[in-house]
């Protein structure tokens, strides 16, 4: 894999101060100013590879506090990549005793009701150059939100956006307050309920249900352990197990030594979304859909405080037709504000590219800023969008199918060939490298982006 110092030196936008990125040497200060909406993964990554490239970001966030919360997230090497390479690889040191250690374990895939293990997918090499993560999402969101704030960019936490506004010159928002913030750029990173995505489209685009729901939670091993049956998984080191059945799977993680235990169980599901997708799980409903399932299954739920379970209602969209004000005349705008990460694009859980895909929003939009220059903004967000378009679209297909794989899997067929049940590890998608790619095409897409009406 390229190390940051393999990437072509890019092209000077003016003079003027400089400042340091970190294992690429200084990037000459833009003047652009990026007001970033959400403090989430593609937030704070915007944030850090805009500073990085020499403009002036800063960050508002609803939430009045940082917060560990939630369960396992996931990112692939195409992420550890971008990790990898903030600091010198401090970050990615940082991550690591916080992530599973999958090196000896491995995957196994067990067979629904008989527990039979069908296959054990092993991991690929570690690459430090390009990490894998999968860890608790607050854990790993706190080491990357302390790195945001140690270079300096101003995170406002609790306060509300009600109102985006752009003219020819600037972009801006809003406070709950009355409070105008001016700038050149908003990005609306402020997820699946984005408020900027209702200004970009002309119109408010509702989710819908995506007719599937998960349960999922985080506990400590202290009953796991306690049990002669489940001790198994927390004794020895981590652990990664999946059980997948007609329309349900199962995965099981224990981590960090085997100290922690996390599962999601994915599940048909057509509850209605219009005032919420999240709602405290209850064991009993869990046990229903194991029925005939592997005892083990129900074993492990059964050692989970059901005061962490979460019943969470996958939500779907179908791909925007645009992520940038004003492009495509789809909707008046002037083309300074844009979407990232689930605002633009959600992810099935099944992709496990979800927050991957965010951060490479974000180091993408932070190219394109500096290769266009602040006199052209407006082409550098269109060219963000038209980079990005259809990898995000391939990849967010890779949810449904890997989904439908395992939810209609052929039994026979996988005792002939069990590898028709390994979780996709794609070198498009691992091997790309945003950064990289971005350096090498953004000034011809920013200058044909610049040309469309």
């Amino acid at each position: 894999m390229d190390s940051l110092d393999a990437v072509p030196t890019p092209a000077t936008n003016g003079a003027g101060p400089q400042t340091q990125t970190n294992g690429a040497g200084p990037k000459p200060k833009t003047g652009i100013k990026v007001i970033i909406v959400g403090a989430g993964f593609g937030g704070l990554t915007a944030a850090i590879e805009c500073k990085r490239q020499g403009h002036d970001p800063e960050i508002y966030e609803s939430f009045p506090e940082l917060k560990v919360l939630g369960d396992i997230i996931s990112f692939g090497p195409n992420a550890g990549r971008i990790f990898h390479r903030w600091d010198n690889g401090k970050i990615t040191r940082a991550m690591r005793p916080l992530s599973i250690d999958l090196t000896n374990y491995g995957f196994n895939i067990h067979k629904y009701d008989t527990g039979e293990v069908m296959l054990n997918q092993r991991s690929p090499p570690r690459d430090e150059t390009a990490p894998v993560f999968n860890g608790h999402r607050g854990e790993l969101h706190e080491v990357v939100f302390r790195y945001a704030e140690e270079l300096g960019i101003p995170i406002h936490l609790g306060v509300r956006v009600e109102k985006y506004w752009e003219d020819e010159n600037g972009a801006g928002i809003e406070l709950a307050d009355g409070t105008k913030i001016s700038g050149d750029v908003v990005i609306g990173s402020d997820g699946v309920r984005s408020k900027a995505r209702t200004l970009v489209l002309g119109y408010e685009d509702k989710p819908k249900s995506s007719g599937y729901a998960v349960w999922r939670a985080w506990f400590p091993n202290k009953d796991m352990i306690a049990d002669p049956e489940t001790k198994q998984f927390c004794e020895n080191g981590d652990t990664f197990n999946g059980w997948i059945g007609p329309d349900v799977h199962f995965l099981f993680s224990t981590i960090k030594g085997g100290s922690d235990c996390c599962w999601v169980l994915t599940h048909r599901d057509e509850h209605d979304i219009e005032e919420s997708w999240s709602f405290p799980g209850h064991l009993k409903d869990v046990y229903k859909v194991l029925e005939g399932w592997d005892p083990m299954c129900k074993k492990i739920v059964s050692k989970t405080p059901e005061s962490v379970l979460v019943d969470w209602k996958l939500v779907y969209r179908d791909p925007l037709p645009t992520w940038v004000s004003g492009y495509g005349g789809l909707a008046p705008g002037h083309g300074r504000i844009c979407l990232l990460g689930d605002a633009a694009h959600p992810f099935l859980p099944t992709s496990a590219q979800g927050a991957t895909q965010a951060l490479e929003d974000g180091v993408t939009i932070a190219v394109t800023l500096r290769k266009a220059g602040k006199a052209n903004v407006r082409g550098a967000l269109r060219a963000y969008q038209d980079i990005r378009y259809d990898r995000v679209r391939n990849v967010q297909k890779t949810g449904e199918t890997t989904r439908d794989m395992w939810h209609k899997t052929d039994w026979e067929e996988v005792r002939r060939n069990p590898e028709k049940i390994a979780f996709p590890r794609e070198d498009w998608i691992f091997g790309y490298d945003a950064e990289k790619y971005t350096e090498e095409v953004a000034e011809e897409v920013i200058k044909k982006a610049g040309e469309a009406p």
